[in-house]
């Protein structure tokens, strides 16, 4: 992660200076360190347990072999945005076809259902930070058929950073440990994205970000949910308007 809390943020440039302690006063990348050695000292002291149903843990993860079994991971799936296909010959779904995405392509590891979805609202909306770290593996295991690097997280305002305390979508790159760029920011708070229509959903993102430093000419967008797709196409087209070729989008979940 980046030295300036900007860069972690994914916020205004005016913001930054303000982010870059913590409340004990320690830089963020010592907190980071301190964050893993504590997780390493647990797991020698502690045995794994699964998040779901609390039994034992399996194969390295808080996930017990009968709920590994039942993740709901992607399949066949649209090429442009992730959207699942029943078994036909197309890549690309009929949406895409008639008006294809800003992003080349869009991968997702899994499908936004049980278990899934309720460990994706505990590590938003709960703070369960053991949650995303268990995503962060299972997208780890399931990566997309390209080179990613550099990632790119999806902003988040610094108004609402205040409010839940980290960027659950830098923390998923910070986990998956590839290189991540930090050069698009929200350049005005928007509301939230839930109970929103598609359109209205893109009216409400529209010109919200910005990018500033020298734009990589390929990268990858990474979020943790994808619904309808328009914070990942808002994103790629503001990156493809300040010279990036090529635009590609990872997410831990698709809502199918």
């Amino acid at each position: 992660m980046a030295d300036s809390a900007d860069a972690v943020a994914g916020g205004s440039p005016m913001a930054a200076p303000a982010l870059v302690e913590k409340a004990w006063g320690m830089p963020i990348h010592v907190l980071h360190s301190a964050s893993a050695a504590s997780h390493a000292l647990l797991r020698v002291l502690l045995p794994l347990r699964c998040l779901v149903c609390s039994d034992p843990g399996h194969d390295g993860l808080d996930l017990c072999a009968a709920c590994f079994a039942a993740l709901p991971w992607s399949g066949r799936a649209c090429l442009r945005c992730a959207l699942p296909l029943p078994d036909t010959a197309l890549i690309v779904c009929g949406s895409c076809r008639e008006e294809a995405p800003p992003q080349a392509a869009t991968h997702a590891s899994l499908l936004y259902l049980p278990p899934v979805d309720q460990l994706l609202v505990r590590y938003k909306f709960h703070q369960d930070l053991a949650a995303g770290r268990l995503l962060a593996q299972l997208m780890q295991r399931t990566p997309p058929p390209w080179s990613c690097p550099p990632l790119v997280p999806v902003p988040l305002h610094n108004r609402r950073l205040r409010q839940r305390g980290y960027n659950q979508a830098a923390e998923l790159c910070r986990l998956l440990q590839m290189p991540v760029w930090h050069g698009v920011y929200r350049r005005r708070h928007t509301a939230p994205q839930s109970e929103r229509s598609a359109e209205q959903r893109r009216e409400n993102l529209f010109d919200a970000f910005d990018v500033r430093g020298p734009v990589p000419s390929r990268l990858t967008v990474v979020d943790d949910v994808m619904t309808t797709g328009s914070t990942l196409m808002e994103i790629a087209e503001t990156l493809r308007c300040v010279g990036a070729e090529e635009v590609r989008a990872w997410v831990c979940a698709r809502v199918p």
